[in-house]
This record gives structure tokens, sequence and C-alpha cells, in this order.
């Protein structure tokens, strides 16, 4: 399925290939069956006429993409880049990566506002340390999960898989879950599961640290797969009627033996003077969503502290909240770019600042963040048209999605 995946990467599809092409679909459906050893150089071409480059290109990036998903140990359905996440990379990651790579240098990439984690996974052939952070909990454990080094036993994991699907009833959960989330995000028998298999990784001493996150990163993405939202928990949709469809699918970790990698869960700004690394890539969230409050859900299944919950969302008490969401959000970015210990930085930003939308506003302008990066050296930008989350409100015709890359003094 090589072919689907990297048409993926490059912002296309099966369906528009052929459309593209002329090549019946049948027959490109049947070229991403095939291994990419038994390719002919018309499929290349076919290909370099879907996505716009030069044959010679998409035959090393798929050779590369190849190799990068050899070094996975696929047993589980999901990979780190599947799940719904706002202001995720996913579509910019060739472009990002190959910017960063034609203008920095260096053996540390540093992940500062790791969100998803998939610029890490782009970029874990180049570099050989690796630092990851992200204030959510949610994050954290998939982070713990996908690129730790302690081992885990395979057969164990299938085995509980195959437990867990089987649930038909909470027996050792107290309904915290199913009482409040059930009717809402997902249907009350599927809240049900989802609480007693939860409880059921938490009870499970013969866990060792890195099965139980992988199992927690399995859940998160399995629960994230079937609820009942646009792509984030800040609300539920009301006129749905709700089924049960959840499955307990695994996810497929990253192949990370030879890399040194620390993974952290602290505010950035205090992370950021006491590591040091060659290059630091920067995506903060620009405008006032809190992502807190966005996966709160996500976020209590990682906890799994069972708080009171509140509202027709079911939110927790506030907690966790970024100040690159408010209003001093230009003074706090600053103090991060003065604070960075690294000889690049790469800065990701979006310009929808002019957003109708209150919510989609950025909190910091280009200007902003040109003036914060130019006071610690020479900053090159560069840009791309990008399709914009929105809740409807804003048409950003305009919008582009900006790399700023500063190689510091």
């Amino acid at each position: 399925m090589i072919l689907e995946t990297y048409l993926k990467n490059n912002n296309k599809n099966l369906h528009q290939m052929h459309l593209i092409t002329g090549i019946p679909e049948t027959t490109v459906r049947d070229i991403n069956k095939r291994d990419l050893s038994k390719w002919s150089l018309s499929y290349y071409d076919a290909i370099a006429k879907t996505v716009g480059k030069d044959r010679s290109v998409i035959m090393q990036e798929l050779e590369d993409l190849k190799k990068s998903q050899s070094h996975s140990p696929i047993f589980g359905k999901y990979n780190l880049e599947n799940r719904r996440y706002i202001g995720n990379k996913n579509k910019l990651l060739n472009w990002i990566a190959d910017l960063i790579n034609e203008n920095t240098d260096g053996a540390t990439f540093f992940d500062v506002f790791a969100g998803t984690g998939v610029v890490t996974k782009k970029m874990l052939e180049k570099y050989d340390s690796f630092i990851i952070n992200d204030f959510l909990f949610s994050n954290h454990i998939i982070y713990k999960a996908f690129f730790g080094k302690e081992t885990y036993n395979v057969n164990k994991l299938k085995s509980l898989q195959n437990q867990y699907n089987g649930i038909i009833n909470n027996y050792s959960d107290d309904e915290y879950f199913s009482k409040n989330f059930g009717g809402k995000f997902f249907s009350i028998n599927d809240a049900k599961k989802i609480g007693e298999i939860r409880t059921l990784i938490e009870k499970d001493n013969s866990l060792n640290q890195r099965e139980k996150d992988i199992l927690i990163a399995s859940l998160l993405y399995s629960v994230d797969k079937i609820a009942n939202t646009v792509g984030h928990y800040d609300a539920y949709r009301k006129k749905t009627i709700l089924k049960d469809k959840f499955v307990f699918e695994l996810i497929n970790p990253i192949q990370t033996s030879n890399k040194n990698i620390k993974i952290f869960r602290k505010d950035a700004n205090e992370l950021v003077r006491n590591v040091t690394a060659d290059i630091a890539f920067i995506d903060p969230p620009y405008n006032s969503r809190q992502y807190s409050r966005f996966y709160h859900v996500l976020e209590g299944i990682a906890k799994w502290n069972k708080p009171k919950l509140e509202g027709i969302a079911m939110k927790p008490p506030v907690e966790n909240m970024s100040e690159y969401s408010r209003s001093a959000a230009p003074q706090v970015f600053d103090d991060l770019i003065q604070n960075l210990n690294v000889k690049y930085i790469v800065v990701t930003y979006n310009n929808t600042y002019n957003s109708k939308s209150s919510s989609s506003k950025n909190k910091i302008t280009h200007n902003e963040i040109l003036n914060s990066l130019n006071k610690v050296g020479k900053t090159k930008s560069f840009e791309m048209p990008f399709q914009f989350f929105n809740a409807g409100k804003t048409n950003l015709m305009d919008h582009k999605e900006f790399v700023f890359i500063t190689e510091v003094r």
C-alpha cells in the first residue's frame, strides 16, 4: 500500500491519480498492491504526472518511504500519523523536511511542541538524537509508546487485544466513563467497553511500562477513530444516532533502537533553558484554542484520575493551559527564542490572524515572529498555500503556511 501512503503525503489520492493520468482506477489500485520492486517505469511516470515531481525524485522518495516502513514492526492497525489533530503537519511533511535538510545541519533534533509527533518521525533517518516535548498527557503517552526503548511482548499485546474486543460488559470499571461520555461522544455500550479496557490496563501488574503505554496509546487511537466529533472534543454531534462501532486496535511502535531519544512533558519555555540541540523545530499553538480543552476526553483516558466533569461537553476543571493561546503570546514566544541553545531555529506559522472567527485568530503576527527570530540570527522565509481547519466562519482564500529558518549567531 506504499503508493497510497506516498500520494497522501503529497496531498493526492488514488482516485485523483486515476483522474489526472487517465489510468483506470482498478489499475491504480492494483499498482498500490504490488511491491515496489515489481513496478515499471511507466508507474513512476504516472505518479510524476500526478504529484508534479521528476521521476528520479519520486523513485528516491518511494525508496526512502519503503525503508522507513521496514523499520517498524507491523502488527497493529494504527501508525503514528493515523489520528485527528488540529494543526497537524501531515500534508506538509515533505516540504518541511526538504527545507530543513537544505538549510540546516547537525545531529540533534529538538521537537519543542511535538503535537502528533509526525515531524520527529519524518526526521528519524537524518538525526542521531531527538528531544520530543509536548504538554498534553495523551501526547506524552503516545510518544513513549511509539518512540520508547523498553522491550515489549507482541504476543501478550495481541492476546490482550483479543480479550478487550471480547468485552460485553464492564465488570472492573465503576462506569465513570460510560456515565459521563456514553450517549454523547460514544454509544453507551462503546463507552462501557472503553472504560472497562482502561481500568483493566491500569490494574494489570503483568505489564511493563512500555506495554502499558502501547495499550493506552492504542486505546486513544481506537477511541478517536469512532468518536462522535468533528475531530476534537470541544463538542459532540447532537443529532447523530450513536451506533456501537468501537474496536480495540493496536498501534505500530517505531523501531528506534539506534537513536538517542529523550521524551518530556514540560512547559516549553522552561525546557529550552535546560537542553541543547542543533535544530529546534517550533510549531506552537497560535490561536485561542486550548488543546487541553479540545482533547479533554483523550486527556482523561490518559491520566485516568476521574475528575468531576461539567458542562455539555463534560469537561474537567481547567488545567494545563497554554500561554501561547493568550494575549501574552508574543512575549512568551520571544522569551522562548531568546533562551534556545541551538544552531538553527525552524518555525512553522500560518497567516490566520485576520480570521473572522475569534478562536482562529492568531495571537502572534507574522512580523512579531520575524522580529523575535531576527534578534538571534539571520532568517530565511518560505511559504506555501495550504488548506486550514476552521469552523466555517472564515473563507481563507489566501491562507499560507510559512516556514522560517534562522541560523543563530
